[in-house]
Protein backbone atom coordinates (compact mmCIF):
# COMPACT_ATOMS: atom_id res chain seq x y z
CA UNK A 1 0.00 0.00 0.00
CA UNK A 2 1.28 3.48 -0.85
CA UNK A 3 2.10 5.94 1.91
CA UNK A 4 -0.76 8.30 2.64
CA UNK A 5 -0.62 12.07 2.89
CA UNK A 6 -3.32 13.07 5.40
CA UNK A 7 -5.28 9.96 4.44
CA UNK A 8 -4.98 10.50 0.69
CA UNK A 9 -3.12 7.72 -1.08
CA UNK A 10 -1.13 9.00 -4.07
CA UNK A 11 -2.49 7.65 -7.37
CA UNK A 12 -5.78 6.72 -5.70
CA UNK A 13 -8.98 7.31 -7.65
CA UNK A 14 -12.17 8.53 -6.03
CA UNK A 15 -15.77 8.65 -7.35
CA UNK A 16 -18.00 11.62 -6.51
CA UNK A 17 -21.17 10.62 -4.62
CA UNK A 18 -22.48 13.95 -3.26
CA UNK A 19 -22.09 17.60 -4.20
CA UNK A 20 -23.28 20.05 -1.52
CA UNK A 21 -25.45 17.37 0.08
CA UNK A 22 -27.11 16.26 -3.17
CA UNK A 23 -26.63 12.82 -4.76
CA UNK A 24 -24.73 13.05 -8.06
CA UNK A 25 -26.06 11.53 -11.26
CA UNK A 26 -23.34 10.55 -13.69
CA UNK A 27 -19.78 9.41 -13.13
CA UNK A 28 -17.19 11.91 -11.89
CA UNK A 29 -13.74 10.79 -10.74
CA UNK A 30 -10.75 12.46 -9.11
CA UNK A 31 -7.22 11.02 -8.89
CA UNK A 32 -4.39 12.41 -6.76
CA UNK A 33 -1.04 11.83 -8.49
CA UNK A 34 2.28 11.84 -6.63
CA UNK A 35 3.48 15.01 -8.38
CA UNK A 36 0.70 17.27 -7.00
CA UNK A 37 -1.34 16.69 -10.16
CA UNK A 38 -5.05 15.98 -9.95
CA UNK A 39 -6.74 14.32 -12.88
CA UNK A 40 -10.16 12.86 -13.45
CA UNK A 41 -13.17 12.19 -15.59
CA UNK A 42 -16.12 14.57 -15.36
CA UNK A 43 -19.45 13.59 -16.95
CA UNK A 44 -18.32 14.73 -20.41
CA UNK A 45 -14.58 15.44 -20.33
CA UNK A 46 -11.25 14.43 -18.86
CA UNK A 47 -9.64 17.14 -16.73
CA UNK A 48 -6.37 17.98 -15.00
CA UNK A 49 -5.15 20.57 -12.53
CA UNK A 50 -2.42 21.04 -9.94
CA UNK A 51 -2.85 20.92 -6.16
CA UNK A 52 -0.78 23.90 -4.97
CA UNK A 53 -1.24 23.73 -1.17
CA UNK A 54 0.09 21.03 1.16
CA UNK A 55 -2.64 18.63 2.29
CA UNK A 56 -4.93 18.85 4.22
CA UNK A 57 -5.27 22.32 2.65
CA UNK A 58 -6.70 22.20 -0.83
CA UNK A 59 -6.02 24.83 -3.47
CA UNK A 60 -6.15 24.21 -7.20
CA UNK A 61 -4.62 25.89 -10.19
CA UNK A 62 -6.71 26.37 -13.32
CA UNK A 63 -8.60 23.30 -14.50
CA UNK A 64 -7.81 22.18 -18.04
CA UNK A 65 -10.42 19.95 -19.70
CA UNK A 66 -11.16 18.44 -23.06
CA UNK A 67 -14.05 20.09 -24.95
CA UNK A 68 -16.69 17.40 -25.57
CA UNK A 69 -20.37 18.23 -25.14
CA UNK A 70 -22.89 15.83 -23.63
CA UNK A 71 -26.29 15.93 -21.88
CA UNK A 72 -24.60 16.30 -18.46
CA UNK A 73 -22.47 19.34 -19.37
CA UNK A 74 -24.27 21.57 -16.82
CA UNK A 75 -23.40 19.08 -14.04
CA UNK A 76 -19.78 19.16 -15.19
CA UNK A 77 -19.70 22.97 -15.03
CA UNK A 78 -21.19 22.87 -11.51
CA UNK A 79 -18.59 20.28 -10.46
CA UNK A 80 -15.64 22.31 -11.79
CA UNK A 81 -16.90 25.43 -9.99
CA UNK A 82 -17.37 23.50 -6.75
CA UNK A 83 -13.98 21.77 -7.05
CA UNK A 84 -12.22 25.13 -7.53
CA UNK A 85 -13.97 26.47 -4.39
CA UNK A 86 -12.79 23.69 -2.04
CA UNK A 87 -10.11 24.54 0.56
CA UNK A 88 -9.77 21.45 2.80
CA UNK A 89 -9.32 17.71 2.12
CA UNK A 90 -10.11 15.01 4.69
CA UNK A 91 -9.71 11.33 3.85
CA UNK A 92 -10.08 7.88 5.32
CA UNK A 93 -10.02 4.49 3.61
CA UNK A 94 -13.70 4.80 2.67
CA UNK A 95 -14.31 8.52 2.19
CA UNK A 96 -12.75 11.69 0.80
CA UNK A 97 -14.44 14.95 1.72
CA UNK A 98 -13.44 18.24 0.11
CA UNK A 99 -14.97 21.25 1.83
CA UNK A 100 -14.74 25.00 2.37
CA UNK A 101 -15.78 27.69 4.85
CA UNK A 102 -19.01 28.34 2.90
CA UNK A 103 -20.35 24.91 4.00
CA UNK A 104 -19.95 23.48 0.51
CA UNK A 105 -18.64 19.95 0.10
CA UNK A 106 -17.78 17.21 -2.35
CA UNK A 107 -18.00 13.66 -0.97
CA UNK A 108 -16.11 10.89 -2.77
CA UNK A 109 -15.80 7.12 -2.26
CA UNK A 110 -12.88 5.01 -3.49
CA UNK A 111 -13.21 3.70 -7.03
CA UNK A 112 -13.64 -0.04 -7.02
Amino acid sequence: MSETINGVIPDSTWVLRQMNGEQVQGVITLTFAEDDQITGQAPCNRYATRQSAPLPWFQLGPIAATKRACPLLELEIQYFRALEAMTLAEASEDLLILSNDADQSLVFEPAR
